[in-house]
């Protein structure tokens, strides 16, 4: 998969690793990266300068919005689905529901919402990728992040099913099974052990360049990775564990 030249989406690309993955695509060569975010003037400001980075508005969150965005970015040929929030809520614990269903609304159906709508535009475009920007916590839940990784976990099921749904249009779907990253999502306590931004992009590109369909893109989430194909439970175990 060949980036040198394509037309790359990113969500959530005002900080963080949006911003690292739309910084990375535009040093390799992409022709163009839209930037998208809520915010457009802040991404205008955050790219001011660079040519082949284009800011667009996009709410993850409503039709209308990925609708617009897809009919704005017909020559798109990568899309990556990065857009995400974390509530640091419990599953039983939290006084609502309202933060599991933000972060399904933005994590999974955000997700789901921006691959349908990209979908035909790949296929015209010639197959193209959707990289799917995930988390170790689809692959086990740390209970005091539990609803944020139910809705990870949901978006790696979703991932699955693309791969199959697309393969017959030539599109290459990718999970990006990331460990702990350096960003502001992280609480204060929980910064230390984290890998740069800079980091979990380059090796997310070295993926779709090599076609892998799941990426591990740094050491912590590699082990974990191998672990879990050999025993599920042994890291459920250990992200029961995790405070």
């Amino acid at each position: 998969m060949r980036i040198d030249g394509a037309c790359v989406l990113v969500t959530g690309a005002n900080r963080g690793l949006g911003k690292a993955l739309a910084d990375a695509f535009a040093a390799r060569g992409a022709a163009c990266v839209y930037a998208a975010g809520r915010d457009r003037a802040a991404l205008e400001t955050v790219f001011s300068g660079r040519d082949r980075i284009r800011p667009i508005s996009l709410d993850v969150t409503s039709d209308a919005s990925v609708a617009e965005a897809a009919r704005l970015c017909p020559d798109t040929t990568i899309l990556v689905n990065n857009a995400g929030i974390v509530s640091h809520s419990t599953l039983i614990g939290a006084p609502s529901l309202d933060d599991a269903r933000l972060e399904m609304e933005t994590n999974y159906w955000g997700m789901l919402r921006l691959c349908r709508a990209f979908a035909p535009v790949l296929r015209a475009n010639g197959g193209g990728a959707i990289a799917n920007i995930l988390s170790m916590g689809a692959l086990a839940s740390m209970p005091f992040v539990g609803t944020y990784c139910a809705s990870k976990a949901a978006a790696l099921s979703l991932t699955q099913g693309i791969r199959g749904e697309l393969e017959g249009q030539g599109t290459l779907v990718v999970g990006v099974i990331a460990g702990p990253i350096q960003t502001d999502m992280a609480r204060e306590h929980e910064k230390d052990g984290r890998f740069p931004a800079g980091m979990i992009a380059a090796a997310t590109l070295d993926g779709i360049e090599a076609r892998q369909t799941t990426i591990y893109p740094d050491p912590r989430s590699a082990d974990v990775g191998a672990v879990h194909a050999r025993d599920p439970a042994a890291i459920e175990a250990a992200f029961g564990l995790i405070r």
